[in-house]
């Protein structure tokens, strides 16, 4: 477990504590001195050289390698991609839905996720969506789905409106038996704790560099497993996802035999210099060590949440980093933080409070005061107001 002391040095790298209290990861992570430098060493290279694109392909393979790693992955399973919806897109593209048509997701997914499926229609996709009951999707839900004629499942880790984490294990398990694939969005969860794909069992795997990974918008990876790689034949593709980009042969269509096959335009290669130092911070604080500390204080604040009769989305045992109080008027709560100098964010009826690594129980206490001075513009629960 983190000291008090460690914390206090992690949040001196991340400038904006020094004017607010950041609890808006889930929407950007907060800018650190490591990926700042990392930007730094692009304009850099690009001021001195011109064009060293030697050097910036060489920094992108290292990104690969770096989010392999991350994610217990081989390098040739990565692709990097300008966002997770242009992954999506490319494994969506890669598929037919002649014998097996149906895609089941849970109504929780973000909504590039219902997007995409759903322009698959005319493709002969059947998108079919899994009820929740409360703020919860059980896996049986799931199970009365899920058959022999799905072809894939799209999961969310967390939900971004609610702080629900999906039981990834036990859906990957029961679609896995109907010989459909998953495919794991972690866009909301990546970089708050240790991820294994290959325990996991995972299809595929999904995430960008701009919440819980620290870094910038703009940068995404997708994993796909190794033995699946060659089925996929993708049609939304470009001159990257080519076996050997640098022919510049416009007549051959020659995919890499790798996850590359699903890259296609030239890279965003500022992301990437500044991708890397977010997730070497990430390691060095150690992943088990991040994990820990955010569920101390995802669950000190559902505890507050409790004591003062506020009405939660988020399950009472969640381990964060996300946690969703629900209200009359979240878009005013957000703003009353605001003239505290705490930054929070709102989806409909809930406000929306995310942990990182720098946060700490002092700022769980300062939206606690708060919350109490305006307990009116919150729902609570029937016992009504606690005495915290």
């Amino acid at each position: 477990m983190l000291t008090d002391q460690q914390i206090r040095g992690i949040r001196s790298r991340f400038n904006i504590f020094q004017r607010k209290i950041y609890l808006n990861t889930c929407s950007q992570g907060a800018l650190s001195d490591a990926v700042q430098a990392g930007l730094e060493d692009y304009i850099a290279s690009w001021h001195e050289q011109g064009s060293p694109w030697e050097t910036w392909g060489t920094r992108y393979e290292e990104a690969r390698n770096a989010f392999a790693q991350f994610i217990n992955a081989s390098p040739d399973e990565v692709a990097i991609v300008t966002s997770v919806s242009a992954g999506i897109n490319g494994v969506a593209s890669a598929l037919s839905f002649r014998e097996r048509k149906k895609v089941v997701m849970g109504e929780f997914e973000f909504p590039t996720m219902g997007h995409i499926w759903l322009a698959q229609r005319p493709r002969g996709a059947e998108v079919q969506f899994v009820g929740a009951e409360g703020n919860r999707i059980p896996v049986d839900n799931y199970e009365k789905m899920v058959d022999r004629n799905t072809l894939i499942v799209p999961l969310t880790r967390v939900c971004f409106r609610n702080g629900f984490r999906s039981e990834v294990s036990e859906v990957t398990k029961l679609a896995h038996r109907c010989g459909a694939l998953v495919m794991l969005d972690d866009y909301q969860d990546c970089g708050t704790r240790p991820v294994d794909v290959k325990a996991m069992d995972l299809d595929v795997f999904l995430t960008g560099t701009l919440k819980y990974l620290l870094g910038p918008p703009g940068l995404a990876f997708m994993y796909v497993r190794r033995e699946l790689i060659p089925s996929l034949v993708p049609t939304v593709t470009g001159w990257f996802g080519q076996t050997n980009p640098f022919a510049y042969d416009p007549r051959t269509f020659a995919l890499s035999p790798t996850a590359r096959r699903f890259e296609s335009g030239s890279p965003s290669v500022p992301n990437v210099y500044a991708a890397i130092p977010g997730f070497q911070l990430l390691q060095e604080i150690g992943m088990e060590n991040v994990a820990a500390h955010i569920k101390s204080l995802a669950q000190s604040l559902l505890s507050c949440a409790r004591d003062l009769g506020i009405r939660t989305k988020t399950p009472a045992d969640s381990a964060g980093p996300l946690v969703v109080l629900q209200c009359k008027d979240s878009t005013l709560l957000v703003q009353k933080l605001a003239e505290s100098g705490i930054v929070a964010s709102s989806r409909h009826d809930g406000l929306r409070i995310s942990f990182h690594v720098y946060n700490s129980m002092d700022h769980v206490l300062a939206v606690a005061e708060v919350l109490k001075k305006n307990i009116n513009l919150l729902s609570l629960e029937p016992a009504g107001v606690g005495t915290l």
